[in-house]
């Protein structure tokens, strides 16, 4: 990867953690202290100045209240995960009309429907 899509990639995560640390209403200071990491470090990664390690980012996704490997794939450090699951779980963490639990809620209760579906044909439907 070349120097400016790894700059590129650092700017988008930190765009996204800033505005995911808005949308769950915020202040760097409350998210650097709930993700124990210090206020200017935080700020330096929402900056993209910095490339966080993997142990950083579970420590923000925590502090956010989201998964850990939303921010891995925004990261690069996982691959992106095929299909709209993915990006369904982070369209319902990302909308500002729902509360965390809400938010949590739903999320799992999709997964558990993915897990309960898993080896089955696509489109066929369970007998509910």
């Amino acid at each position: 990867m070349s120097a400016d899509a790894i700059e590129g990639r650092l700017r988008d995560l930190g765009d996204f953690i800033r505005e995911q640390r808005r949308n769950a209403r915020l202040s760097l200071r409350k998210l650097s202290e709930a993700a124990g990491i210090s206020n200017p470090y935080l700020s330096q990664i929402e900056r993209g100045l910095r490339k966080p390690s993997a142990e950083i980012l579970q420590a923000i996704a925590r502090g956010l209240r989201i998964s850990a490997e939303t921010l891995y794939v925004r990261a690069g450090i996982l691959d992106e995960a095929p299909g709209a699951a993915a990006d369904l779980a982070d369209a319902i963490r990302r909308d500002p009309t729902l509360d965390d639990r809400q938010k949590q809620v739903l999320v799992e209760i999709y997964r558990s429907f993915q897990v309960e579906n898993r080896g089955r044909p696509p489109g066929a439907a369970s007998g509910g």
